[in-house]
C-alpha cells in the first residue's frame, strides 16, 4: 500500500518545513553571560515547585493515614 507523503503527515513540524534553515537568535548572548538557566535547572528546583509540592504532601498524607489504619484496625 503506498501512501503519498502529505496524506499521511498528521504532524505540526513535517519533515518538509524543518528543512528551511533556522534563523539566528536577534541578539547574541555575550561571551562572559552565563548559560541559559532554564536547562541548568535540575531536578532539585522541579521538587521545589509549590504545586508540585502540595500534590506530594496529599499523597504522603495518604499514604500515612492508610498506613494507620491498617496498623490500627
Amino acid at each position: 500500500m503506498r501512501h503519498h507523503r502529505g496524506e499521511m503527515d498528521t504532524t505540526p513540524n513535517s519533515a518538509i518545513e524543518l528543512d528551511e534553515p533556522h534563523a539566528a537568535p536577534a541578539s547574541p548572548a555575550p561571551s562572559g553571560a552565563p548559560p541559559d538557566l532554564t536547562e541548568a535547572r535540575g531536578c532539585l528546583y522541579a521538587l521545589s515547585q509549590p504545586p508540585l509540592m502540595l500534590f506530594l504532601a496529599v499523597i504522603a498524607g495518604l499514604l500515612a493515614i492508610t498506613g494507620v489504619h491498617d496498623l490500627l484496625l
